[in-house]
């Protein structure tokens, strides 16, 4: 996989997220949560969501092509960001052209649903939460944030984080927010779970 397609791949997805999930559905419900669903990923309210490279809405679906305003009015959506939510934005304007690789896409959702299964199996009562304004998935557990996220600019790949809101000291942290772990590193559920449960007894340490 050519990582520049995963990264235009992401910066697309996560302005559709914002743009035609969270805000539509913050402005309808009060929430931005997002999940992951089969697939890819969606409102917790709306029913709006992504499956691979196509955007679904209740009585249809198409390929996320052309712009996002354009598939806003195919679908009846209310195009648009979260109001005074947030102010960290994914840079897609709803003008601009999607630019989303199919593979790239299942690599991405993939990730998503094996990070939302590894959360699970780590923190049964806890919920993930996909959140718009970084396109992260993650849960926080005794003031440590755990999480999968589908790259940044700071690490343009799929990885797995933890990270505690005050700074540890130790081997296994590697990052400047904590600790970082790259999806080829964790190959399915088990090992995203393995990896959380180390960070959750270095934080004790």
């Amino acid at each position: 996989m050519n990582p520049q397609e995963l990264v235009t791949t992401r910066e697309a997805l996560h302005g559709v997220a914002e743009l035609l999930i969270a805000g539509p559905q913050h402005r309808g419900f009060g929430t931005i949560r997002l999940r992951v669903t089969p697939g890819g990923f969606g409102g917790v309210k709306s029913p709006i969501r992504v499956d691979g490279a196509e955007l679904v809405w209740d009585g249809g679906r198409g390929p996320l092509t052309g712009t996002c305003r354009e598939l806003a009015t195919a679908a009846g959506i209310d195009i648009g960001r979260p109001d005074g939510v947030y102010t960290d934005t994914s840079a897609l304007d709803p003008d601009t052209p999607l630019d989303v690789d199919p593979a790239a896409a299942k690599v991405i959702c993939d990730w998503f649903g094996i990070g939302d299964a590894g959360l699970r199996k780590f923190a049964p009562n806890a919920e993930p939460v996909l959140w718009p304004e970084h396109f992260d998935l993650g849960i926080s557990l005794d003031e440590v944030n755990y999480g999968i996220s589908p790259g940044d600019a700071g690490h343009p790949t799929p990885y797995a984080y933890v990270g505690p809101w005050e700074p540890r000291q130790g081997e296994f942290w590697n990052a400047s927010f904590g600790a970082l772990r790259p999806a080829d590193e964790l190959p399915d559920v088990e090992a995203i779970s393995a990896f959380f449960t180390a960070g959750r007894d270095a934080a004790r340490r």
